[in-house]
């Protein structure tokens, strides 16, 4: 019982981090201690017509055996309403017992949100409620000094015949916009793949870059769709960075990706940035994944996909 305790809390931690990552400043903590969050969830339109607030608490036993505890909250939500929404939620949790599910909960608040707004318009006195509480977008990370190169790391022992497979073409590989927080930069970079060999062409490609050659982390993972047997091929590495590379992939499945991979490159530039480091890789690898239109509708579930996750253990210094 102490060990499945331990493993909810790890999951519960992976799925608060991802969580705040993907929706920043609408993301709030309301109690750490008591794992109380709420995230406010609008339809997604430049002047939001309808807004809800959804309030979280993780007992214990969330994901493995128990779902959270929650309330809907908005001056216009009643009756049927909130029973249909609730019964919505409900029915997630039940598909995917044991899984960890707050990403698709916001996002079906959304979709019904979005349909609500499509159908009908607020009334003034409730669409002048939703306006009082609106708060700010969430801000981009402010890029204060961008690397002279715009690639730069990994740590791969390719062989020369591994680089040139003659069936397969190596992908195209975008590089996102760089993080720069207490002299650490952060930079994530992304690329459809369909098989292993793509995977390793990618990180050959990123190498041939001195700068990304120079990082002192490179971190990666992907997730590959297996059509024949419906199931998720998927790695992640943390290249030194204790975690870092599970933290990754486990975002990449809350966000449901698939047939891509995502590599951030860190720099370290001398100050230990504790937690915030994970935050940085996340929002990273969020933001490319975001731009290059590689995130899914919350509708495509992989509560019932297999998975594979091998993570090599490399030895750096943690920072």
């Amino acid at each position: 019982m102490a060990e499945e305790e331990v493993g909810n809390s790890q999951r519960q931690s992976e799925e608060i981090e991802a969580m705040a990552a993907i929706y920043g400043e609408e993301w709030c903590v309301i109690d750490e201690n008591a794992k109380i969050f709420c995230i406010r969830v609008t339809d997604f339109m430049d002047d939001p017509k309808w807004t809800l607030c959804l309030q979280v608490m993780l007992p214990s036993e969330y994901p493995g055996t128990a779902p959270p505890s929650y309330q809907l909250n908005a001056p216009w939500l009643k009756g049927q309403e909130r029973a249909d929404l609730s019964n919505s939620l409900e029915e997630i949790y039940v598909h995917n017992m044991g899984e960890s599910i707050l990403y698709q909960w916001v996002e079906k608040i959304r979709d019904a949100l979005i349909q609500k707004s499509q159908i009908t318009e607020p009334d003034p006195d409730v669409k002048k409620k939703t306006e009082e509480v609106e708060v700010e977008s969430e801000e981009d990370p402010i890029l204060e000094h961008p690397p002279e190169n715009p690639v730069k790391t990994l740590d791969l022992k390719i062989s020369e015949e591994e680089t040139q497979p003659e069936t397969e073409e190596l992908p195209p590989v975008a590089h996102g916009v760089p993080i720069t927080d207490r002299r650490s930069t952060f930079q994530a970079h992304v690329a459809p793949v369909v098989c292993p060999e793509q995977v390793k062409l990618v990180l050959a490609k990123l190498y041939e870059n001195k700068k990304i050659a120079s990082a002192t982390h490179n971190i990666y993972a992907y997730r590959i769709f297996c059509e024949d047997k419906q199931t998720f091929l998927q790695d992640c590495e943390d290249d030194g960075e204790t975690a870092a590379g599970g933290r990754l992939l486990h975002l990449m499945e809350i966000l449901n990706v698939k047939n891509v991979m995502v590599v951030v490159s860190r720099w370290y530039g001398g100050i230990l940035l504790g937690p915030d480091r994970f935050k940085h890789i996340n929002n990273c690898a969020r933001n490319i994944l975001v731009e290059k239109n590689f995130t899914n509708t919350p509708d495509e579930s992989t509560k019932n996909l297999g998975k594979k996750k091998v993570k090599k253990d490399k030895k750096k210094n943690d920072h």
